[in-house]
């Protein structure tokens, strides 16, 4: 295949149970001392889309190899069904060197562009994953995330029975997972997807995996259908302790007193699963969380009062900017890649000048800062000591706990605190940081991608954690599940120079880019023909009022009818995504898409017509 993605490969396999792709029949594998799968028994489907889930380091990605072909298991076996078209994704994956993306996602240089600049299902992959600007480059000038996409995309123009994904939505923006999501729904094929995205698993996946403690447990339905499942077998698992226990203390009065007198048997009723959340309370109690607030930080948090934020190249990114966080809100603040959101928070911390305009804080703020780069913890250290080096004890909420104990409820073990830092995983650092920055009692926290690299469970204790943290927050995440949990209010970054308040959430953000990639193509083709009116030296001939009347009332319609066909554009190469596998219905889409396309063009030059009369 040229210079595919070595990790995103595409193989033919043996033949064996035609229903089933992949059978995993009692495998196990061990690092060292540590068995991570032991005599796990697993099949995928034809149309599965699987999740799975666990604690970091407890075997998902060595899980995904094993199936993906890419590391054999210690023992057991895995087949596959003949002729099967597999495509692996992790995230150690490697890139040919000297390469250009075109090369390396559509096969190699051999490949004609007019091969595959015409198909409509690759186009949208490319500007879906957001590497449709970078075909030209070389894979060696890339960033990680562009790597990473440039791999994902690899994956997904291939045509393959089963997908492999291992955390496929890290370096997408809210829009990108969006899209995603999208895409793999639409698909025939089956997948494996590893992902700490709460709201891309509920919404892709069929089937759940938990990988635990070496075993592999399955669930239907996604994540709020595990989530579910798991606490109804944690309250059987607390009945039957609870059984166990009262049967032992029976016994043992039998033991002390001889047969006593028969007593009724306690009763055990398997409540409905509903009544495991029947009479919990709120998240948070928001009221008595802004009273605290109040009380802590006064009336101003932090201000920018006619700001203009820049880049460090010097562009500018919010101009004449008043944003004034108030005692207890929570942000969430949302935008594409490369927008200015970490941008914004340095401004808000203070960082950089923001000229002409000024920013106010308050006496009384502390700011948390939670940064995206890992480089401010000493490797030397151990986790407990890097901990306690900003506290020993701090209260949150009403309580007061320990540096151990914190570090604990965020996945630190009393044996890993001891673990010196510099052999932490990027998820454990990621922890450690978050631990540091609560244990330092900001009243205000900046959080920059916090769910980076951490798994599920962490993700829940966080989440837990700040329900019960009084104090402002401004959050960015690609994490729509976070966004919407901890967050009261969203704001945007279009790049249009503001920033714009979202009363809709996240589905007001994603609806106002479809509106804005939509009219795209209509504002270019306006400004073509303004910068073909405005170049013709000319004069245009005079013309009555009632003609003039007249071409404006054309100039609308015309308008009107470039923007419907834009509208059925856009919706037939969606309609093209998802009759990639059906020839005779993409020859009938391609033929009513050029139809459109002719249309359009032609609306377009009567519309430069019309406009040449009335200049």
């Amino acid at each position: 295949m040229g210079c595919r993605d070595p990790v995103a490969r595409v193989y033919r396999v043996a033949p064996s149970n035609p229903s089933a792709l992949i059978n995993a029949d009692r495998i196990s594998k061990s690092f060292g001392i540590k068995p991570l799968l032991e005599s796990v028994s697993l099949g995928v489907h034809e149309g599965q889309r699987i999740g799975v889930v666990g604690l970091n380091g407890g075997g998902k990605t060595t899980l995904l190899e094993i199936l993906g072909g890419i590391t054999e298991p210690d023992g057991g076996r895995v087949s596959r069904a003949g002729d099967v078209r597999v495509s692996t994704v992790t995230q150690r994956g490697e890139l040919p060197a000297g390469a250009t993306v075109a090369e390396v996602v559509v096969g190699g240089p051999e490949v004609a562009v007019h091969e595959w600049a015409g198909d409509p299902r690759i186009r949208g992959i490319l500007n879906g994953i957001g590497i449709d600007g970078l075909l030209d480059a070389r894979v060696d000038e890339l960033s990680g995330g562009q790597r990473r996409r440039v791999g994902l995309a690899t994956a997904l123009v291939s045509e393959s029975d089963l997908l492999i994904l291992d955390e496929p939505t890290n370096h997408l923006d809210v829009e990108g997972v969006q899209w995603l999501a999208d895409h793999l729904v639409a698909r025939r094929s089956a997948l494996i997807v590893v992902t700490h995205d709460r709201w891309f698993l509920d919404t892709v996946a069929t089937r759940t995996w938990e990988v635990h403690s070496g075993r592999v447990d399955e669930y239907d339905g996604g994540y709020n259908d595990w989530i579910f499942a798991r606490a109804e077998r944690t309250r059987l698992a607390d009945t039957m302790e609870e059984r166990r226990r009262n049967l032992a203390r029976k016994e043992l009065a039998w033991l002390r007193r001889g047969p006593p007198a028969r007593t009724s048997k306690p009763r055990y009723r398997i409540e409905a699963a509903e009544r495991l959340i029947a009479d919990v309370p709120p998240p948070r109690d928001t009221v008595t969380l802004s009273a605290f607030a109040k009380r802590r930080l006064g009336r101003v948090v932090v201000e920018l009062e006619d700001a203009r934020v820049t880049t460090p190249a010097g562009d500018v990114l919010l101009d004449d900017l008043t944003w004034r966080l108030t005692p207890g809100e929570r942000i969430g603040l949302v935008g594409v890649n490369g927008s200015g959101k970490t941008t914004l928070l340095r401004a808000l911390a203070g960082e950089i000048d923001i000229a002409p305009g000024r920013r106010k804080e308050g006496t009384t703020v502390s700011i948390g800062w939670l940064r995206q780069e890992l480089d401010d913890l000493d490797e030397d250290q151990r986790v407990l000591d890097a901990v306690e080096a900003v506290a020993t004890r701090i209260v949150l909420g009403d309580k007061e706990i320990s540096a151990s104990q914190l570090a604990e409820r965020l996945g630190f073990t009393p044996a890993r605190q001891r673990t010196p830092v510099g052999d932490l995983s990027g998820g454990e650092r990621r922890r450690l940081q978050m631990t540091r920055v609560l244990m330092a009692e900001p009243n205000v926290l900046l959080l920059d991608e916090p769910t980076n690299d951490l798994d599920i469970d962490t993700l829940q204790q966080l989440e837990d954690l700040l329900d019960g943290w009084a104090g402002t927050l401004v959050v960015i995440s690609h994490d729509r599940y976070l966004i919407e949990r901890i967050c009261d209010s969203t704001w945007a970054l279009f790049g249009d120079g503001k920033l714009t308040n979202l009363p809709g959430g996240i589905e007001q953000y994603l609806q106002r880019r479809r509106e804005i990639a939509s009219a795209a193509p209509r504002r270019a083709a306006m400004s073509n023909v303004s910068g073909a009116s405005t170049a013709s030296t000319a004069p245009a001939p005079a013309i009555s009022a009632s003609e003039h009347r007249d071409a404006r009332k054309a100039m609308n319609r015309l308008e009107r009818q470039i923007q419907q066909l834009d509208t059925r554009e856009s919706r037939l190469h969606d309609r093209l995504l998802d009759a990639a596998t059906d020839p005779e219905k993409l020859m009938e889409l391609n033929a009513e898409l050029k139809d459109v396309v002719e249309a359009k063009e032609a609306a377009e030059a009567e519309w430069l017509e019309v406009a040449e009369k009335v200049e």
